[in-house]
């Protein structure tokens, strides 16, 4: 198990000395992505956002959404809450150049967002499941954002097209999928095939990849599916212990946690990770000391800037690895 205890000062001089470059070389930089953090993205020039994609590593991921109002903001995501700020209404046909992106029906009245590079054959993809929110914008940028690393994606809709805007409503669509799970898991692996389906992938490189909620659901695939995955990456979501049920994984296990995370504990992470060690299931588990449940999501009060950027870092680099 890798406990992350802080950040040396070499570490925090080459990440802060990263986001000055970015801001330093606004003006040679497309709006290619979607990264902004804390006070910068509240107090961001326009020159600023168009250096967003430069910023990538630091992870808080960007969106556009309309408030109440009907006014375009940015909504940073990474966990299960948002927080409006504000982005440009045209950024999106920039962001998606050298992308292509469609609404698919890939299970029943479920229809996912599909999002890939628009050159490449034989190419890796991630099933990607949201958040406790539904496949709302965050999400979908989310999705452009691994699309750029040269993954195949397609963000599922666990909901059946409902997004939701209150935790309340949130609590109750969680609660209903988690009450009748082989529906979900029906969604899911309907999404696996769906994409080994598309001639650009390569249906033995494919992975799934979740936070919170969907963090929950990615192991869940895992456990259910019908055609063995290439990897599992699970950000702080519900874990299953029992090493007879785990043993039913064949491939890597990346799971990404927060040691004052009270609804995932430590404990059970190391249930977890013992689990997976006794089956000898390969895994990589971090726990990152001092930070809570959703410490990826910029809007929380949980928020860790640089835990953020090398959870995402490890992410992208289990991912080249194994998928």
């Amino acid at each position: 198990m890798k406990v992350h205890l802080g950040f040396s000062l070499s570490d925090r001089i080459i990440l802060v000395g990263a986001v000055l470059a970015s801001i330093l070389s606004l003006s040679f930089m497309p709006l290619g992505g979607n990264v902004l953090t804390g006070a910068f993205a509240q107090n961001a020039t326009e020159e600023q956002r168009s250096a967003t994609s430069s910023i990538a590593a630091v992870g808080a991921i960007a969106n556009a959404q309309d408030d109440k109002n009907g006014n375009p903001v940015w909504v940073l995501s990474g966990g299960d809450s948002s927080m409006p700020s504000d982005r440009p209404a045209n950024a999106t046909a920039t962001e998606l150049k050298g992308l292509t992106t469609s609404t698919v029906n890939y299970y029943g009245n479920a229809s996912g967002y599909l999002v890939y590079p628009e050159n490449g054959t034989g190419l890796p993809a991630v099933v990607m499941i949201h958040e406790w929110w539904g496949l709302n914008q965050n999400i979908k940028n989310m999705a452009e954002q691994l699309a750029r690393e040269g993954y195949i994606v397609l963000a599922v809709d666990l909901y059946g097209g409902e997004v939701a805007t209150e935790a309340n409503r949130a609590r109750e669509l969680s609660s209903a999928v988690r009450s009748n799970p082989q529906v979900a898991i029906e969604n899911m692996q309907a999404a696996v095939q769906h994409l080994s389906s598309l001639q650009n992938v390569n249906s033995s490189r494919i992975a799934s990849l979740g936070w919170c909620f969907g963090g929950g659901q990615s192991l869940q695939l895992a456990l259910n599916t019908e055609q063995p995955l290439a990897a599992t990456v699970i950000y702080y979501g519900n874990l299953v212990t029992d090493q007879n049920e785990l043993s039913k994984i064949d491939w890597p296990v990346l799971g990404i946690f927060g040691s004052a995370d009270q609804s995932i504990p430590v404990d059970t992470v190391r249930q977890f990770e013992s689990a997976l060690d006794a089956n000898r299931i390969e895994n990589e588990i971090y726990i990152y000391e001092g930070v809570g449940h959703a410490f990826a999501n910029p809007s929380g009060d949980n928020y860790a800037p640089e835990e953020t950027a090398d959870a995402w870092a490890k992410t992208l680099d289990f991912l080249k690895r194994h998928v």
